[in-house]
């Protein structure tokens, strides 16, 4: 069994659309321990998967199926992989859940078949698949440029507890960049001027997402959800991602779990979950 987490956005910026379609940015991305299980097993040819738990894509509509078939490819072997994945995360809603599954599928067949294959060279296969598949192989805190393919390792606090709140309304990453103003986000911040991030205070002083304001106009709660966390205690909130899940960064665990079970309770229709940092850098 593979752990595949989920991740968030602890800061967002949209800087501007390149040549080639995609957004230039800069984000800085933290693994939290909101997991996927994966299940990967060789077979007599072809690609299989399977899911239970939160619906998801089977088979070829999987970025899983893409990920075993890319590695496969380059290397002919002649065999097949079945993949079973427990859902936890869910889908379309700013967490890399899918990126994730991506990614943790080329690192097990790269494990199992004994590939050999470097995490760099991992990193370059993963970057094929989507833009996020490459955090997830590093497995350290970073500050991600580019279109969140440049990584550079950075230290966070931890632990660092969460409470996350996803109203279960799918939103696709192709709307949210498509459908944001870009001469409105604010391209002169500049994370690399931030001061040493010491403690979560640090972390709260930077939070910010510029394809907020394009997802809160479609889903509203997500404000509502955002100013909830903070009543509750939460240092600082934020959507991650394109949304449409929401964080809160707690300074105590006991704060986080009150929070947590009265949010649970308040928000019956969402799915609410108590998380903290994956790694410790």
């Amino acid at each position: 069994m593979l752990v595949s987490p989920a991740k968030v956005n602890l800061r967002l910026d949209v800087l501007y659309k390149r040549d080639d379609g995609y957004h230039e940015i800069r984000t800085i991305l933290q693994r939290i321990d909101l997991c996927d299980e994966l299940e990967i097993s060789l077979k007599t040819g072809g690609i299989d998967v399977s899911s239970e738990g939160i619906e998801c894509p089977q088979d070829i509509d999987n970025i899983t199926y893409h990920a075993a078939k890319i590695i496969l490819d380059r290397f002919k072997v002649d065999v097949g992989v079945r993949i079973f994945i427990k859902k936890k995360i869910p889908i379309a809603s700013g967490l890399g859940g899918g990126s994730s599954n991506a990614a943790t599928t080329l690192i097990g067949i790269n494990r199992i078949l004994k590939l050999g294959l470097t995490k760099r060279e991992l990193m370059d296969m993963g970057a094929q698949l989507g833009a996020d598949v490459p955090f997830f192989i590093y497995e350290k805190p970073s500050l991600a440029t580019g279109i969140g393919d440049r990584l550079k390792r950075i230290v966070l606090p931890s632990p660092m507890w969460m409470v996350l709140v996803n109203p279960k309304n799918s939103v696709s990453t192709a709307w949210a960049y498509e459908s944001l103003n870009i001469g409105l986000t604010k391209k002169g911040n500049n994370i690399s001027m931030l001061k040493p991030i010491l403690d979560i205070s640090d972390v709260v002083d930077f939070l910010h997402n510029d394809l907020e304001a394009v997802t809160i106009k479609r889903f509203p709660e997500i404000q509502r959800i955002k100013e909830e966390l903070i009543d509750k205690g939460a240092a600082g909130a934020l959507m991650s991602g394109s949304g449409p899940t929401v964080f809160g960064i707690f300074f105590h665990r006991e704060m986080a779990e009150k929070a947590f079970h009265q949010l649970s309770f308040t928000y019956p229709d969402c799915s609410v979950f108590l998380t903290s940092n994956f790694d410790n850098n």
